[in-house]
């Protein structure tokens, strides 16, 4: 019975699951259908809202291709009128030109003809004038066959004659006239430079140390002569070596000559070789170490040097290395004058020449210390020290006004403005005044020879004298020979030969004297 009750409830338990998997199913297949009727519905829809959306869509774009099409229509029409207006005016100005230009055809044809008229009546003037030359022609002829019979000279003799009759007026006139143009020169120009010159003398003198090319060094006692020797000569040679100056050692008691062209080197070793003295210990390392340090000393001096310079001058912004090159000058002489001195010298006297002429007195003065630049290198770079000091100056950013007065200033170059002139003017003012140079007696007497040798070269120089220290050269001339006019053109070509053949510090006077003197006996 048990048994029976559970296998009819196994059997209800499956027929059940069975009925709900038909209706789960039947319920699925109404619910498919039903969904897949909406999506229809929907889609319907949608194609329906689509195909409404394209018709407006369309219609817009209708629209839109209309109204462009007015725009442009409207637009091109504007421009067919302002086309069409700008042919009127056109045509206009055409129309007016040709109207202009048949007025010119009529007066061009009216002034040709009037032209061809005048040329008519040119050909026969020129057929008269060649008439009428051919009668003065034949007039001169006759007059000069008349003159030539007359005369007895042919009429190029006369002519020759004539030709040289005033080309010795000429001559004579224009001797005259340079003559008369100098002493007017000489009235106001030398008045006047001697009165700058002078002043500037008087405002400024220079001290004159001359430098020599060796240099003492005292010791304290004989035996520091061996110890400066050292052990078979080593403390010598080390010395010699580091500084490049020649020790001389020999009997003179307590010292030591020191010898050498280059007078930096020669300080160099001088103060070096004091310093060694004064320490005691004298030994090749020793003196390596204390040559260095007085070599940095040296450059300090000098660049100290340069800076007292500009700032005993009063010019600034100039570069570092021209700084050092002006304190290197200090070193430096030429003639026996310190170039040192002299640049200052220059520059002082610049500036009180430019202050009397009313132009820049420091740009002046920047000229004068600098235009001697080139001699602090001129033992290392080949050239005029005038070049030299130039190029240096422009490579260093100093104006093209300040270079030229230096490369010109012994007129390697042709000078071009005042400030050219004044430079040469001090330059050679600070070198020829008394005492400023020495040169050696065979030096100055062959200049004195050289001299007078040259101004008896010229025809008509009877005797010639080299006075005041070469400084001037008077020369006396045949009064039949030379007339006054020629004794100024004489002066004049002398002084030319004088500064293409020599070469002299300063300025060389040149005086010609003509004395006509009538002697008669009384008997």
């Amino acid at each position: 019975m048990l048994n029976l009750s559970v296998g009819l409830y196994i059997v209800l338990v499956l027929g059940m699951a069975v009925l709900g998997g038909i209706i789960g199913f039947l319920l699925s297949k109404r619910y498919s259908e039903g969904k897949v009727g909406a999506a229809n519905e929907v889609a319907k829809r949608l194609i329906e809202d689509a195909e409404k959306e394209a018709e407006i869509l369309k219609k817009e774009a209708l629209l839109q291709a209309k109204e462009k099409f007015y725009q442009e229509k409207a637009e091109f029409e504007k421009e067919t009128v302002e086309k069409r207006q700008e042919l009127q005016n056109l045509e206009r100005r055409i129309i007016q030109r040709e109207s202009h230009l048949d007025k010119k055809i009529e007066m061009l044809d009216t002034k040709e003809a009037e032209v061809h008229r005048k040329e008519k009546g040119l050909a026969q003037q020129e057929k008269n004038v060649q008439e009428q030359e051919k009668k003065v022609v034949e007039l001169m002829e006759r007059q000069r066959a008349q003159l030539e019979n007359i005369a007895k000279m042919s009429s190029e003799e006369a002519k020759r004659l004539l030709m040289d009759s005033m080309e010795e007026e000429a001559r004579h006139e224009a001797a005259k006239r340079i003559k008369k143009i100098d002493e007017e020169a000489r009235e106001t120009a030398d008045k006047k430079a001697k009165e700058i010159i002078s002043l500037a003398i008087q405002r400024y003198a220079g001290e004159y140390v001359a430098e020599q090319t060796v240099s003492v060094v005292n010791l304290p006692n004989e035996e520091m002569k061996g110890r400066i020797i050292g052990r078979e000569g080593r403390n010598i040679r080390a010395l010699e070596a580091a500084t490049g100056i020649d020790l001389i050692i020999d009997d003179t008691p307590e010292a030591v000559i020191l010898s050498g062209f280059n007078p930096v080197r020669r300080e160099v070793a001088r103060i070096a070789l004091e310093r060694l003295v004064n320490d005691g210990r004298i030994h090749p390392a020793r003196i390596e170490e204390i040559v260095q340090k007085v070599e940095q000393e040296v450059e300090a001096s000098i660049r100290e040097a340069g800076e007292q310079a500009t700032f005993d001058v009063g010019v600034h912004s100039i570069h570092p290395e021209v700084i050092k090159l002006i304190g290197r000058l200090k070193y430096r002489t030429s003639y026996a004058q310190n170039v040192y001195q002299h640049s200052l010298e220059v520059a002082f006297l610049c500036g009180i020449m430019a202050a009397e002429l009313g132009i820049n007195v420091k740009q002046a003065k920047r000229a004068g210390l600098l235009h001697d630049i080139g001699k602090a290198v001129d033992h290392e770079v080949e050239g005029p020290h005038g070049r030299i000091g130039a190029d240096l100056a422009k490579k260093y950013g100093e104006s093209p006004t300040i270079v030229h007065a230096i490369a010109s200033h012994h007129e390697e170059e042709k000078p071009e403005s005042i400030l050219d002139v004044l430079v040469e003017a001090a330059d050679a003012l600070s070198g020829a005044r008394p005492g400023a140079r020495r040169e050696m007696i065979e030096t100055y007497v062959k200049r004195l020879e050289d001299l007078e040798k040259i101004a008896q070269s010229f025809q008509g120089v009877e005797k010639s004298y080299a006075i005041q220290a070469g400084r001037e050269i008077r020369v006396m001339v045949q009064p039949d020979r030379i007339s006054d006019e020629a004794s100024a053109m004489l002066s004049r070509e002398i002084a030319r030969k004088i500064e293409k053949e020599l070469t002299y510090p300063g300025q060389i006077k040149v005086t010609v004297i003509r004395e006509m003197r009538a002697v008669e006996i009384a008997k």
